[in-house]
Formats: structure tokens, sequence, C-alpha cells
């Protein structure tokens, strides 16, 4: 039987689009709104590192004001982070079988674990060799600024969480069909090159141990990746045959 979906005209799927760019525009104001009263203990924890507020300064008058916003926008991308991922697995399941929906939707509480994964990973692991690397690579006494360092800590926070989706992609991309385990297995030294260039860009020094720290959980979630697109396979395959 044929979707409705795919009889739509190209205006409603523009309709629908910004329907769930608005929805979620709402969503990360409501979260900033939220984050907005907890800004002060959020920078007071991202300092931990660095030894507490103390030991950084500003330079600039509207410095702090900066980063207060950049901060409260990072909070409440992360407290309206589900709400923002519902709207796009919804936007992107029209059309779909209904078991294919289902598995999207399933993903959701996974996607949220694994960018909160990320993000504790790179705040406990990645942030202070970062750190080290910067202080002990000459023998000079550094001053920093605030904006300077929670500009560094909330990129890394944020691109690293992100790229901890990588499983999530793979599994739904094997879901509707785009992908399948073999094509994963068989890629395996470009997804090696692919994950070399990430770790050089993201992380925040050019040392080979800080892209090493990077590229091994990167490698890990590649073979996760390619086990959940062996599950997605199998269902996907057992789903048609039932149907």
């Amino acid at each position: 039987m044929e979707n409705a979906t795919e009889k739509m005209p190209l205006t409603s799927h523009l309709e629908e689009l910004r329907k769930t760019l608005m929805l979620s525009l709402g969503g990360l104001v409501v979260g900033v709104l939220v984050a907005v009263f907890f800004v002060k203990p959020i920078l007071n924890f991202l300092a931990i590192p660095i030894g507490g507020m103390e030991n950084l300064h500003a330079i600039e008058v509207t410095e702090t004001m900066s980063v207060y916003m950049r901060v409260a926008l990072l909070g409440g991308l992360i407290v309206a982070l589900p709400w923002i991922l519902f709207q796009i697995f919804d936007f992107v399941s029209k059309g779909l079988k209904a078991t294919e929906k289902k598995g999207i939707y399933l993903a959701l509480p996974f996607a949220v674990a694994l960018f909160l994964a990320g993000v504790a990973f790179a705040y406990f692991i990645m942030l202070p060799a970062s750190l080290g690397f910067f202080q002990e690579i000459l023998e000079v006494t550094t001053t920093i600024r605030i904006k300077s360092y929670f500009s560094f800590t909330t990129n890394l926070l944020f691109w690293i969480g992100v790229s901890f989706q990588m499983p999530l992609i793979f599994f739904i991309l094997t879901k509707v069909g785009l992908v399948d385990y073999k094509m994963l297995v068989r890629g395996w030294r470009v997804a090696i090159v692919i994950i070399a260039v990430l770790a050089a860009i993201i992380t925040p020094t050019g040392d080979p141990i800080n892209m090493l720290i990077f590229m091994v959980p990167l490698s890990v979630l590649y073979l996760l990746s390619i086990l959940l697109s062996v599950m997605a396979g199998k269902r996907a395959r057992t789903e048609d045959k039932e149907e």
C-alpha cells in the first residue's frame, strides 16, 4: 500500500520541515530559559579542570556576558535535546513503514544517552589531557582568558558529544535500507582514515596522544555501529518475512 506521504507535494514537505524547525527552535528557547537559572553552577563545574573560576581572567568589558550566553546556549541545547531529536525523528519517519518508525523512535533515548556519554568523555578525559598539553608545552606562566577557556571547552564538549551519535546514525540508515553491515565491514579502512581526520579537526591539540585518546573510543563506536547494523538488518528481514 502506497504511503500517503509519497503523494504529498513539495510544498507540503517544506511546510512539515518548517514546522519541525520552528518546534525545535521553540524547544531550544525554552531550554535556554531553563538553563539561564543554572549558568553559574555550570560555569563553576566546567572550570574545575582549570582549577576554578579564580584562575580565569576577563579583559574585555562584554567578555563575561558572552561567556554567560554561550554556556546558557549549551545548557539549553542539552535540556532541549530530547525534544529536538524527537522532532527530527518525527520528520524523518514520515513515509516509512510502521516497523521502521518504531525503530527510529526507540532510538531516541539512545541518542540522548550517546550525546551525554560523549560530553562526559570530553569533560573527564579529553579536557584534562588537552589542558595539560597546552600548559606544559612551554615552561611559562599561562594567564587564561575566561572567553578563550569556555569557547574552547564548550566546542570540545559539543562536537565530541555529536560524534558519539555514529552508532545510532548507522543503525537508522540500516533500518531504512541505505546501508548494511557488509558495507561497513568493507569500508573499515576508509572509516579509520575519516576517524583520524575528525580527530585532527575536533581535538584542540595536534599531538598524537590526544588524537589517539579520541580515535580509540570512536573506533570502538564504529565496531558498535557494525554490530547494531547487523541487528537492524536481521530485524528488518524478519519483519519483511512476517509481512
